[in-house]
C-alpha cells in the first residue's frame, strides 16, 4: 500500500511570517514604550517644545512614511525585474543604476525644497508659512495612502512600467533601438521608479522640517530605509515572496492615523494663521484634556473636529469604495458575453 506524498512548502514559507510578525510586533513595542515614557515623565502632557517627547513621535511617523513609499518602489521594481534571470540578467543593471540617480536625484530635490522654503521664509509670516507647508503635507499623504485611486495610483504605475519594459525588449528585439538605447530606457525606468516616491517623501517633510528641524526627519528617515532596506534583500537577494498588499494596507491604517493628528493640527495652525475662524465648543473643552492636544491633536472646536471628520470619511468612505468595486469585478467579468 502506497501512500501519497506531501510535497514539502519551500523553507521561506515558513520564515517569512514569523521574521515580519517579530518585525511588526519591535515596531509596535518602540511606539508603545514612546508614549509610557512620555506619560511617566510628563505626567500625561509632553510638551511639544522640548527634545525627545513630541520629535520622537515625528520620527516615527516620518519612518512609516518612508518606509510605505520603500515597499511601493521595491514592488514596482519586483515587477520590472521578475523576468531578469539568466540571459538576461545583464538588464538588472542598469534598472539599478536607475533607481541609484533617482535616489542622488531625490536628496538634490530636499535642498532645492528647504531652500525655496527658507527663501520664502523671509518674504512671509511664520505663521503662513506652517499653514501652508502643513496643508501641502495634508494633501501628499492623503495621495499616498491612495484608496480609492489605488488602481491608477499604484496598479496603473506598475501597470505603466512593465508595459513600458516589455516595449523597450520587444523594440530591442526588432532592432528597432539599439542595446544603449535599451540600457538608457532600462535606466530611466529605474530612476522614475524610486524618484517619484522620493519627490512624495519630500513634499511632505517639509512642513516637519519647518517645525522641527533636520534631527526627527535624519533619524525618520533612517528607519524607515533601514525596514525597506530588509524588504529589499529579501526580495532581490533572497528572492522571497512577501505578502506586499498585506504590508501595505498595514502602514496605510498607521498613516490613517498619522492623517488625523496632522489634519487636526493643521486646522489649528490654519486658525493661529487666521485662514480660517475659531469656534470654540465650551461644554466639550470642559471635559477635554490639555494631553489631547498635545498626542492626538484634538482641539474642541467646531473647525478641528470637522475637518478630522471630514479626513475620517474620505479615508474609509473611499476605502470602503474601492472594496466594492474589486468585489464587484468577478461577478461583472462572469456576466459579461463571451
Amino acid at each position: 500500500m502506497s501512500s501519497a506524498v506531501v510535497p514539502s512548502a519551500p523553507p521561506s514559507a515558513y520564515k517569512i511570517r514569523p521574521a515580519l510578525g517579530t518585525l511588526l510586533l519591535l515596531g509596535a513595542a518602540i511606539v508603545a514604550t514612546v508614549f509610557v515614557w512620555q506619560g511617566i515623565t510628563t505626567k500625561g502632557a509632553p510638551d511639544p517644545t522640548l527634545p525627545h517627547t513630541s520629535r520622537a513621535v515625528a520620527s516615527l511617523d516620518i519612518g512609516v512614511l518612508v518606509f510605505r513609499e520603500g515597499l511601493e518602489c521595491i514592488l514596482v521594481l519586483s515587477a520590472i525585474m521578475a523576468s531578469m534571470i539568466g540571459p538576461n540578467a545583464y538588464q538588472r543593471k542598469p534598472v539599478a543604476v536607475g533607481v541609484g540617480v533617482g535616489f542622488l536625484a531625490t536628496l538634490v530635490t530636499w535642498f532645492i525644497a528647504v531652500g525655496i522654503i527658507n527663501d520664502l521664509s523671509q518674504n512671509i509670516s511664520a505663521l503662513d508659512l506652517q499653514a501652508g507647508t502643513g496643508l501641502l503635507a495634508v494633501v501628499v499623504l492623503v495621495v499616498i495612502m491612495n484608496w480609492f485611486f489605488h488602481k491608477v495610483y499604484w496598479g496603473g504605475w506598475i501597470c505603466f512600467h512593465n508595459r513600458r519594459k516589455k516595449s523597450l525588449l520587444n523594440d530591442a528585439k526588432g532592432s528597432q533601438i539599439s542595446r544603449t538605447g535599451l540600457l538608457w530606457g532600462l535606466g530611466l525606468l529605474g530612476f522614475s521608479s524610486l524618484y517619484r516616491e522620493g519627490f512624495e517623501v519630500v513634499l511632505f517633510l517639509q512642513s516637519y522640517h519647518l517645525r522641527m528641524g533636520n534631527g526627527p526627519i535624519l533619524s525618520g528617515a533612517l528607519i524607515g530605509s533601514f525596514l525597506a532596506g530588509i524588504v529589499a534583500v529579501l526580495t532581490f537577494f533572497a528572492h522571497r515572496r512577501l505578502p506586499y498588499r498585506k504590508m501595505l494596507v498595514l502602514t496605510g491604517t498607521m498613516l490613517g492615523f498619522v492623517l488625523l493628528v496632522m489634519v487636526g493640527e493643521q486646522a489649528q495652525e490654519m486658525q493661529l494663521a487666521h485662514w480660517i475662524p475659531t469656534t470654540k465648543i465650551v461644554w466639550l473643552a470642559n471635559f477635554t484634556p490639555d494631553w489631547m492636544g498635545l498626542w492626538f491633536s484634538f482641539y474642541p472646536t467646531v473647525e478641528t473636529l470637522g475637518a478630522q471628520a471630514l479626513a475620517a470619511v474620505l479615508v474609509i468612505g473611499s476605502y470602503l469604495i474601492a472594496r466594492r468595486q474589486r468585489s464587484s469585478e468577478p461577478a461583472m467579468a462572469a456576466a459579461t458575453p463571451v
